[in-house]
């Protein structure tokens, strides 16, 4: 049967725990706002991610893809930071048998302010909801309409998802529908994720970034820009400026 959701959360924590850095952790948190809410042990994440494989190993024979939910619904009501972390990382080792309503959960999560900090949703993002994306077909969108939520975190999540689907030339349309729907946010946040979507989406396709930017450039926040063109060569970056002024 193996150990417990439970069992294996207080273990994990209390392996956080043993690790922790009070010096580090104070560190970590000059680097979000106030509003953000952070606590960490100062656990540095290379030792996060072998706590996290070191608990898969435990539990690998004997768990699916349902106790790493359980599991992770345990962690992330922890106010650490790594805590959320060990429990996203292990339910990320069961991507391949995600269920269709995870996304409602991890929805929930947010909303209850689990997720409640820009590392916490970048986290969670690329470990779970970019493979949901990926494995099934309706999700794209509903995550997209997230982009019209009045928590900043669930409109975050709406763009950070399709990062690691754009840098490899896959969802495209979505990822520059999401900046479209949120050209007008008045987040730093979003203006600073939507930057970074359209960066990875040129990467493969600049042509399209180019025509994206000389077309909608006016009504993007000048932080998106100068975000989004940072791949292009000097002079190209300063002609892009120029041309997408409002």
């Amino acid at each position: 049967m193996g150990p417990t959701p439970r069992t294996v959360a207080a273990d994990a924590i209390r392996r956080l725990e043993a690790a922790a850095d009070p010096a580090a952790a104070r560190q970590a948190a000059t680097y979000f706002k106030p509003g953000n809410e952070f606590v960490a042990y100062g656990v540095r994440a290379p030792r996060v991610r072998a706590i996290a494989r070191e608990v898969h190993a435990a539990v690998r024979s004997s768990w699916d893809v349902g106790a790493a939910m359980a599991c992770c619904e345990v962690l992330s009501t922890r106010p650490q930071h790594e805590a959320k972390a060990v429990g996203v990382l292990l339910l990320g080792r069961y991507h391949r048998s995600f269920p269709p309503g995870l996304l409602r959960t991890v929805r929930r999560w947010i909303a209850e302010g689990r997720f409640a900090n820009w590392a916490a949703v970048d986290l969670v993002c690329p470990e779970v909801l970019t493979p949901l994306v990926e494995r099934r077909s309706t999700v794209a969108g509903q995550v997209r309409r997230w982009s019209r939520a009045r928590l900043i975190w669930l409109r975050r999540a709406s763009v950070v998802t399709f990062v690691p689907l754009a840098r490899a030339g896959r969802h495209l349309d979505d990822a520059y529908a999401v900046v479209f729907d949120l050209r007008g946010d008045q987040g730093d946040l979003i203006h600073k994720a939507c930057g970074w979507l359209l960066r990875e989406a040129g990467k493969t396709d600049p042509h399209r970034l180019e025509r994206f930017l000389l077309d909608q450039g006016p009504c993007l926040p000048r932080t998106t820009v100068r975000y989004a063109i940072e791949r292009f060569p000097p002079a190209r970056r300063r002609t892009l400026l120029s041309e997408t002024r409002p």
